[in-house]
């Protein structure tokens, strides 16, 4: 299976949706190496940066599913080089 590594991005403006974004990260635990939250409260805003190594699909579905959520602004940047795993 070929995988991508990438970052995810997020601003979180509406925090109502934190428990929204933790539950589709838990179901994709499998494919996070690292994460790391600020909160950042002078500003209103949490910023969240993942980690992923996973198929292209599954990045694009994490991504998209957190930054439909409201409040919630998610952006992603790939690797160049991709990975296959046995």
């Amino acid at each position: 299976m070929e995988t991508r590594i990438a970052l995810i991005g997020i601003i979180v403006e509406d925090i109502a949706s934190a428990e929204s974004i933790n539950k589709i990260l838990s179901e994709n635990r499998q494919y996070i190496i690292g994460r790391m939250g600020l909160p950042y409260p002078e500003k209103g805003v949490s910023i969240i940066s993942i980690t992923m190594d996973a198929p292209n699909d599954v990045i694009s579905s994490v991504s998209g599913k957190i930054g439909m959520l409201p409040g919630v602004n998610a952006k992603t940047v790939y690797a160049k080089t991709t990975r296959g795993n046995a």
